[in-house]
């Protein structure tokens, strides 16, 4: 189950991908026979929405066995002489409110066979400052700390939950000037693609991680800020 908020991608700088093609993306690397995808837009900043989005899910699936809350959102974001309060409730409502919200959504829906997955994504505040995103930064950060918390709640009941920070990652953002200023940090002498981080989550996924739980994990090239 694919999740998206089109509208906020549109009032992005580089626009909203093709909906269509991202799809038909995913349907060509499934690969396994009678696999299918389906696909639901919300709004995160609607407290409402993930549970929707979960009910979504098992009504077309059946059950839930994977949670990965790769949303965020852009922009609407300032240094702290500048920040107000609705930039600040509206980064926490769709950065940290809804991964918590759909993470007890799913803890819910998840019906107890083997192999529950929660997977949260956090950004680099871990390593260095994020200055002028006050109110991103302070709400992916809660992401990273409430990680093992929820681990310790949903142990008993067989689902892990961890939280993996990708570092920059080249998906159309990164244009000439911050890439000059990216690249440097980055040992390999490139940036991430999103194929980098993506490989952790699938390992995350699968039964050889089922004892990694709880942890914040970097899989950013060695970046450093």
């Amino acid at each position: 189950m694919v999740h998206h908020h089109q509208p906020h991608d549109a009032e992005l700088p580089w626009g909203s991908d093709d909906l269509g093609a991202v799809l038909d993306g995913v349907r060509a690397v499934l690969g396994a026979p009678g696999a299918r995808v389906a696909d639901v837009g919300a709004d995160m900043a609607d407290p409402e929405a993930p549970g929707r989005v979960v009910e979504a899910a098992v009504s077309e699936f059946g059950h839930l066995d994977v949670l990965v809350a790769n949303h965020a959102r852009n922009g609407g974001d300032a240094p702290l002489a500048e920040v107000t309060p609705e930039m600040l409730d509206g980064h926490w409502a769709v950065d940290a409110r809804a991964p918590i919200l759909l993470a007890q959504a799913f803890a819910a829906r998840h019906d107890g066979r083997p192999g529950g997955r929660v997977l949260f994504m956090t950004s680099g505040q871990l390593h260095g400052a994020m200055p002028g995103e006050v109110a991103y930064a302070s709400a992916k950060a809660v992401l990273a700390q409430i990680t093992p918390t929820l681990a310790a709640e949903l142990g008993p009941r067989g689902i892990t939950v961890n939280a993996v920070d990708p570092g920059p990652v080249q998906t159309g953002y990164i244009d000439e000037d911050l890439m000059n200023h990216v690249l440097p940090r980055f040992p390999a002498g490139r940036v991430g693609v999103p194929d980098d981080p993506a490989r952790l989550l699938a390992w995350l996924t699968t039964d050889e991680a089922a004892w990694v739980t709880g942890q914040v994990i970097s899989a950013d090239g060695g970046f450093s800020c």
